[in-house]
């Protein structure tokens, strides 16, 4: 009889326990997304200190460390164009802790400048949230004999060559930017490539090169000491931190671009954790002390869903691969 109620007893124990068993198994992802985040946070920016991205990655992480409770370290990775940090990023753990805060011109041009960048911008992410637009510059040593961009182009046609452009690197935004210029005035200047766009701005104030395009983060402080002058601003509009300098488009009627910034996770990051990086970004925005401190360096906030960076990858990877193809922009 005490063997009998042993053995039902034992049968009914092991039941219980494998349905526990299952029940705990079947709740974990969603109680590891609920936790989410319980560590520390990595926000890898494919670019040198300095630059747009670098300045807008700090801005918005030191927010999103107070709202998570959690340190969100940004780690740059600068090289390439910067396909190597954006291609190591694409292999990370699918975990939520390691993220890209990374460029338009990384993410969506490299496709038409490198023959293997190292990753698929569409199959490789998951797209979280739109973060920033940066305004872009085109500018010139302070004794630089141009003042605008009509008397940039009487220059450069007079003597085609002779002047120089630093860029961030090849691939960049700065250094595509720069050929686009060139393509739509007519005129040839000589690319220099360096690495990072703050030592690209140290040799132009230094007049080791005589112009520049640089996003305003990484000079307007030099622009508002004097030691640089803005002969053209990118942007199709206008910027609030540069009411006075005309546009590129005001004198080459269509030209204009709004460069952007945004954040990615690894292809395959639980659909909750993403979704709640894009609330927190989202949220991040709304800060008064993060838009702020954008304005004062000439961003601003880019809010958006996840669906909607996903479509402007999508469309901006069609565009940029026609203005390689125009402007016949090389790597090389």
């Amino acid at each position: 009889m005490n063997n009998a109620f042993s053995r039902i007893a034992h049968r009914r124990f092991g039941a219980g326990a494998a349905a526990l068993l299952l029940s705990a198994l079947a709740a974990a992802p969603a109680w590891a997304e609920d936790a989410y985040p319980s560590k520390p946070i990595t926000v890898v920016v494919p670019q040198a200190a300095g630059g747009a991205n670098d300045v807008i990655a700090r801005v918005v992480s030191q927010r999103l460390s107070q709202q998570l409770g959690q340190t969100v370290l940004v780690d740059n990775k600068p090289g390439a164009g910067g396909t190597v940090a954006t291609a190591a990023t694409a292999r990370a753990r699918r975990d939520g802790y390691t993220l890209l805060l990374t460029a338009d011109s990384a993410q969506v041009t490299s496709p038409a400048l490198y023959r293997n960048p190292g990753f698929d911008p569409v199959k490789d992410f998951e797209p979280v949230a739109p973060i920033a637009t940066a305004g872009y510059v085109l500018v010139a040593n302070s004794s630089f004999p141009a003042n605008n961009m009509a008397e940039l182009i009487k220059l450069a046609k007079a003597q085609p060559g002779a002047y120089s452009y630093a860029s961030a690197g090849n691939g960049t935004l700065n250094h595509l930017i720069g050929e686009m210029v060139q393509k739509a005035a007519g005129i040839k200047l000589q690319h220099v490539p360096y690495k990072g766009s703050a030592a690209a701005a140290t040799d132009l104030v230094g007049g080791q090169v005589p112009l520049s395009v640089q996003s305003l983060p990484s000079v307007i402080a030099f622009i508002k000491s004097g030691k640089l002058k803005v002969l053209g601003v990118v942007n199709p509009q206008r910027i609030k931190a540069l009411p006075d300098s005309p546009t590129i488009g005001e004198t080459l009627p269509g030209f204009g671009q709004a460069p952007w910034y945004a954040l990615f996770a690894p292809a395959g990051t639980p659909a909750a954790i993403v979704t709640r990086l894009q609330s927190e970004v989202n949220k991040a925005l709304e800060s008064p002390d993060v838009l702020e401190k954008l304005a004062s360096v000439g961003c601003e906030p880019f809010k958006g869903s996840s669906a909607q960076l996903a479509a402007l990858v999508q469309s901006d990877l069609r565009k940029w691969a026609q203005i390689v193809k125009d402007t016949g922009a090389t790597v090389d």
